[in-house]
């Protein structure tokens, strides 16, 4: 009596509907066992609250990219004296220090020194802080891959959606709160597949949801014909009564009430995610603003208007792939790093710029916040034993950028040494990064815990220091 009367289902509905009067604090035990992507109170005023991450998976080079080093052109063809071989990946393929090939010119009234394969990107820079001081601690793509979403550099631990997600809920009754979308060009998954985008030990709410390249982007959005109309209904009312009653007697199964959330949300998708996808329903000057048909660019127009309609309809974190598993599938160029990089960067430049314009005059780039990286950097010295070299892996030095809530614009902090190698001043973790996000979105890194396995684990491990010189 005492279980169903004071601890039972009844109270968590009550819970539930005075939380919707504001009579509850929405991030109450019940609220979350009840809904777990209802949205929550942060620890204090955000600035931001939305993510699009852009990914540039396989380790973009800095010095190809945002991050103009003179100095490595004037010693262009040394000897890096003492280089230990085994920095990078490939040990017997280590070469003299090269020059970037690419032309660097002043941008923005800041005047930002950028690469000419961002022709359209450097017209943000007065918008933009760049960071050119981080550092991991893999030069091997899956742990490096591990840390930058997850915070460590091993499987099983919760991405950076799901810690948003789990610490903010989302906005939409109708939607996953964490999308990923990856590059859809038959180049497959980052290394590590869904572990990047993995809830690890948060309840499976929390898990990224990816939207297939091609076909369908969510498998059995449309009912089969014998469950159409208030049958399928039926079924799920049945389904979620038993569950629920499950529930009662075993409240501490936060799995369960998950998984019936998930039924839930899977029916309220299948009459909105085909909407809120539907790309080619925007107005034609936004179609050509970002690309769309373009068969250079085109797919990844794709996804950041998708991205963008997702962000108006609630959702509350999208990450978007660029490049596919290693090699010349990705911005890991280690063989030409000429085509590779220019490649890429062909594809997402003009995309990825549209999306900053298209947030920022429909005013959701205020509080939204974009970024931009990879999960490591690329190496001064030249990677040979083809006939147009390349670069290998860095984990000693990267570049990474934010846009919009709460970052303060036409700014750079920190540096890399004068040839690229390693953080010259002002070095910035992983952990440092996190904590950044998460506090731009109103969260205290070091608040922002679940209990596991007897162990209060957050984001940021024991570290972690907010970047403050590049907030507004």
């Amino acid at each position: 009596m005492l279980g169903r009367c004071g601890m039972g289902f009844g109270v968590i509905g009550l819970a539930g509907l005075l939380a919707d009067e504001g009579l509850l604090e929405a991030a109450s035990v019940a609220d979350r066992a009840l809904n777990p992507m209802a949205p929550r109170t942060p620890h204090f005023a955000p600035k931001a609250k939305r993510v699009i991450w852009l990914f540039i998976n396989g380790g973009p080079s800095h010095i190809d990219t945002w991050d103009y080093k003179p100095e490595l052109a004037k010693r262009h063809g040394q000897d890096l004296e003492g280089f230990d071989k085994f920095t990078g990946f490939f040990s017997q393929e280590v070469g003299a220090l090269m020059q970037s090939p690419f032309k660097f010119s002043p941008r923005g009234q800041s005047g930002k020194m950028v690469s000419e394969i961002f022709p359209h990107l450097g017209e943000h820079v007065d918008k933009i802080a760049f960071i050119h001081s981080a550092h991991s601690d893999s030069n091997n793509h899956s742990p490096a891959l591990f840390m930058v979403n997850c915070g460590q550099p091993r499987m099983g631990f919760p991405c950076l959606g799901s810690w948003i997600t789990y610490g903010l809920g989302s906005e939409s009754n109708d939607l996953p709160g964490f999308v990923v979308m990856s590059d859809p060009k038959d180049r497959g998954l980052p290394k590590g597949s869904a572990a990047n985008w993995s809830a690890g030990f948060l309840p499976g709410a929390y898990q990224g949801t990816w939207l297939r390249p091609k076909g369908e982007p969510i498998r059995n959005l449309k009912p089969p014909a014998a469950l159409a109309g208030p049958r399928q209904r039926a079924q799920l009312d049945l389904i979620a009564q038993l569950n629920r009653r499950d529930l009662e007697g075993n409240p501490q199964q936060q799995e369960l009430a998950a998984r019936i959330e998930s039924f839930e949300l899977a029916y309220r998708m299948q009459a909105a995610a085909p909407e809120a996808l539907d790309v080619e329903s925007e107005p034609a000057h936004i179609k050509e603003l970002y690309g769309l048909h373009s068969e250079r660019c085109g797919h990844v127009a794709r996804q950041c208007i998708t991205a963008r309609r997702l962000l108006e309809r609630g959702v509350r974190f999208v990450q978007i792939y660029s490049g596919g598993m290693e090699n010349q599938r990705a911005w890991d160029g280690h063989i030409d790093i000429v085509g590779n990089h220019s490649q890429f960067a062909g594809e997402t430049d003009q995309p990825f710029a549209a999306l900053l314009t298209d947030l920022e005059q429909s005013g959701l780039l205020d509080d939204t916040l974009v970024i931009w990286g990879g999960e490591f950097g690329r190496l001064p010295v030249a990677q040979v034993g083809t006939s147009k070299p390349g670069r290998d892996h860095n984990p000693h030095c990267l570049t990474a950028w934010m846009v919009g809530g709460g970052i303060k614009g036409g700014v750079s902090y920190g540096e890399s040494d004068d040839i690229g190698f390693k953080v010259g001043s002002d070095p910035v973790s992983v952990h440092d990064f996190h904590a950044t996000i998460l506090h731009l979105l109103g969260m205290d890194h070091e608040r922002l815990t679940y209990n596991y396995n007897g162990r209060r684990y957050r984001l940021t491990d024991v570290a972690g220091e907010v970047i403050r010189p590049i907030l507004a």
